[in-house]
């Protein structure tokens, strides 16, 4: 991990890289969620009848709802990685990204923009409380959202996505498996997990019936 600064908010520093993946990250994947949510833009694109102003709007759209609830979750977890005496930076998978515009770009969705990497003396608890750190910022950024539904035009389009993608990456990132958030709390506290784990996975997946049906 780097130690040249060039930015720091209090205690927390971003090297070079960092950003610079970070803003990578938070690109690639706004341009992925542009052409998957919208996939008239392909079709127009592919005949030529592409529109400017469409295609910037959806970017825009992506860019303020789809990027900072992935970019926010990966800065909470470096930000609780820290607080408890952790070296913690974020390092994109350029591979994963460009994987996530062509899965796009083909009809289906896949996001695996990297992952906020911490070293030092840790316990179960306290690795447990930075996992939680990336839902837990979704669920708050979902609420966030949540007054722009009422709004009519693009507001109210920011605050729909916004809600439903931060509501989606809780309860996708809280499910106990592999590298996912979730198996890390539920080996911390099981009564912590179900906590969160039951209600962002059940608003969840009534969202994803509803958006089908």
């Amino acid at each position: 991990m780097s130690h040249r600064t060039a930015f720091r908010v209090g205690d927390i520093r971003f090297g070079r890289r960092e950003l610079r993946d970070l803003a990578a990250a938070w690109v690639a994947l706004a341009i992925a969620f542009t052409f998957f949510l919208n996939p008239y833009l392909l079709r127009a694109l592919q005949y030529g009848q592409l529109a400017t102003g469409a295609l910037v709007e959806a970017f825009a759209l992506s860019l303020i709802t789809v990027g900072s609830g992935f970019l926010l979750h990966e800065l909470a977890h470096k930000v609780a990685a820290i607080r408890f005496g952790q070296v913690a930076e974020f390092r994109a998978d350029y591979g994963m990204l460009g994987l996530a515009i062509v899965a796009a770009l083909a009809g289906f969705l896949f996001a695996a923009p990297g992952a906020v990497h911490h070293r030092g003396y840790i316990t179960k608890r306290e690795n447990g409380i930075i996992a939680l750190a990336g839902p837990l910022t979704n669920v708050a950024l979902a609420v966030v959202f949540v007054p722009l539904l009422f709004a009519g035009g693009f507001v109210g389009r920011v605050g729909t996505i916004g809600v439903v993608i931060n509501v989606l990456l809780a309860g996708f990132n809280m499910i106990p498996f592999g590298p996912l958030d979730g198996k890390t709390v539920l080996t911390w506290n099981k009564l912590v997990f179900a906590a969160v784990f039951v209600p962002t996975a059940g608003l969840g997946i009534l969202l994803v019936f509803v958006g089908l049906f």
